[in-house]
């Protein structure tokens, strides 16, 4: 029936909105997967970048590491697209969609309520008709009966005329009546019959031909948003292939040779790598002979010593103690004499003899000394709590000078801004003066002298950067570029003077003195950095001593004692048989233990 198709129809269109919904939440769905993606690419990139003021904020001078860093800029603009597909999604979908199913809703409810109505009217047309049929029929039995009722009392002799008449009128009465009917059922008939033929060939079809409209409208519109869906993410391709193109670009960028030359001039020392150590032959009954390039100095052979300041020291390698160099270089190693027979020297009229190196020659101490991890090198810096010095001291030369030159370059800047600074004010100050209205011009002036102090501690503070910095460059060895900046005594240097080959050699004492040609005498201002060695403060005493026989220490590491001398210990016995000892400040060397009593101090760190 019709009524069965207007309810198959209902739940046709019903399915439809539902589908539509079910559509408009997948999409959003999307839009939250796509905004979650960008944030989590977002905090991606923002937890790898660098710290500001940081060492990580350093290490993004490479290739490799700027290329990384270009990366993670381009994820956050490849997160951004993915937002813009999210944003478009929801305006052009979701919120699309939305508007047009409440719209969809309100049509269809439209459509049906039009439907039912029409539905009912011609109903209610029916229930008119039958009701005139109904009608019809009733009065035309009404009046068959009151014929026949006349036609009986006619026929009867002793009916009294009277009443045969009113039987005719009743009959008459009846007839009509029915014919009225006739004709009221007739006319409802032909209005049935024409609401009928335009119920069902002119207002159904039309509703119906809304309803399809309708359900097409649906069908084409989300068709037409799924193809939206598609050409939002098409958009954004082009961009997102950018950032891949970009990240390619930066991969490719990467140079590994540069790299390299940046850790290399990053850590370059600028000092000078040890000599050959020369042969040492104990067939001869000689003392033991360097070379004036070794790394164990003896007395010059009677050469001349310029001297580079009161407390300048021929440097041998970077950031090693002297004192430690020394004893592993002269410290014995071989199992010490055993003690004379009598206490008395006496008994023993050489004395025991001080032990030779011929089991660890020093190329083995050497590569010991090398492999040993260094100490820190500059005390100053702990006592100010670990900030290195401010002439940068404690770093080797070619450091010191890329320090120094970066503070003076920063203080230039600091002058610049502050010269800025004080110009904009002085331009402020003659507008005052040309127009007392605009502003009082003395308000100005603190400002303009606290600027001018300011420049004037700044100018102090560059000269004082750029005196260290020449001191460093004329010290450095010859360059490939000129330096800089030239102090004066540089300057007054010949090139002989400055290129001569001081060669380290140790003085009886075991300092360190610089060794060159008797013509040539060079005096160069010394450096805190020239004091790091010597500044160190020597090895605590341990204990004491007293000597329980002579010794003659006649090699080098080794120091005499007399019986009965009382001696300070600063090493003990590490179980090679020899002990450590100090007389004073100048003197100290090893003796056998067997030689000594030992009283260590139960305090002593």
């Amino acid at each position: 029936s019709l009524q069965d198709q207007f309810d198959n129809l209902e739940k046709h269109t019903q399915w439809g909105i539902d589908v539509l919904e079910k559509y408009i939440k997948f999409v959003k769905e999307r839009t939250e997967i796509e905004l979650s993606y960008a944030k989590q690419l977002r905090n991606l990139s923002k937890k790898y970048q660098p710290k500001k003021n940081s060492k990580e904020e350093e290490e993004y001078r490479y290739t490799s590491t700027r290329a990384f860093l270009a990366t993670l800029n381009e994820m956050n603009d490849y997160a951004g697209q993915h937002e813009v597909i999210s944003e478009n999604m929801t305006s052009l979908i979701t919120g699309e969609l939305t508007r047009y199913v409440q719209e969809l809703k309100q049509e269809r409810k439209s459509h049906f309520h039009d439907g039912r109505k029409a539905q009912q009217h011609i109903e209610t047309c029916w229930k008119q008709l039958e009701a005139s049929k109904r009608r019809f029929e009733r009065d035309c039995k009404e009046a068959d009966r009151a014929q026949q009722y006349f036609e009986k009392m006619d026929a009867d002799i002793n009916v009294t005329k009277a009443d045969v008449e009113k039987a005719r009128q009743q009959a008459q009465l009846r007839h009509q009546m029915a014919e009225d009917s006739k004709a009221e059922y007739s006319s409802t008939l032909q209005k049935f019959n024409s609401e009928q033929h335009e119920h069902y060939y002119t207002h159904i079809p039309n509703i119906f031909q809304k309803i399809q409209e309708m359900e097409e409208r649906r069908i084409v519109r989300i068709g037409e948003s799924m193809k939206t869906f598609a050409e939002v993410d098409r958009q954004v391709i082009p961009i997102i292939g950018k950032c891949l193109d970009e990240i390619t670009k930066a991969a490719e960028s990467v140079d590994h040779k540069n790299d390299s030359q940046m850790v290399i001039e990053a850590f370059k020392s600028g000092f000078e790598p040890p000599g050959d150590i020369d042969f040492e032959d104990f067939t001869q009954p000689m003392k033991r002979t360097v070379s004036e390039s070794s790394l164990s100095n003896s007395r010059g052979d009677g050469k001349s010593e310029p001297k580079f300041g009161s407390k300048s020291k021929g440097k041998l390698w970077p950031f090693i103690k002297k004192n430690k160099l020394m004893s592993l270089l002269t410290s014995p190693h071989q199992p010490p004499p055993p003690p004379p027979a009598s206490a008395s020297p006496s008994a023993v009229p050489n004395g025991p003899q001080s032990p030779k190196q011929q089991k660890e020659p020093l190329s083995h101490r050497f590569n010991e000394f090398m492999t040993s991890k260094p100490k820190i090198h500059c005390f100053r810096s702990l006592k100010r709590g670990g900030a290195g010095p401010e002439d940068f001291s404690n770093l080797p030369p070619e450091q010191r000078r890329k320090k120094l030159q970066q503070k003076v370059d920063e203080l230039n800047r600091d002058i610049q801004k502050e010269m800025d600074s004080r110009d904009a004010l002085t331009k402020m100050k003659d507008v005052y003066i040309k127009n007392p209205q605009m502003g009082d011009a003395a308000s100005v002036d603190h400002r303009l002298a606290e600027l001018g102090q300011n420049i004037e501690k700044l100018r102090l503070e560059v000269q004082k950067f750029e005196g260290w910095l020449a001191e460093v460059e004329g010290r450095l060895p010859a360059r490939t570029e000129q330096p800089r900046r030239q102090s004066g005594v540089y300057e007054a240097q010949n090139a002989s003077g400055v290129n001569s080959c001081a060669q380290d050699r140790e003085s009886p004492d075991g300092s360190y003195t610089e060794e060159q040609s008797q013509e040539t005498e060079m005096k160069v201002p010394a450096t805190d950095f020239d004091d790091e060695f010597d500044d160190e403060e020597p090895l605590p005493t341990i204990g004491t001593c007293k000597a329980l026989y002579t010794f003659e220490g006649q090699n080098e590491g080794t120091i005499s004692v007399a019986e009965g001398e009382m001696l300070y210990v600063i090493e003990e016995d590490k179980g090679d048989g020899w002990t450590r000892i100090r007389r004073n400040e100048d003197e100290e060397g090893y003796v056998p233990t067997s030689y000594v009593e030992v009283y260590l101090d139960k305090n002593a760190k």
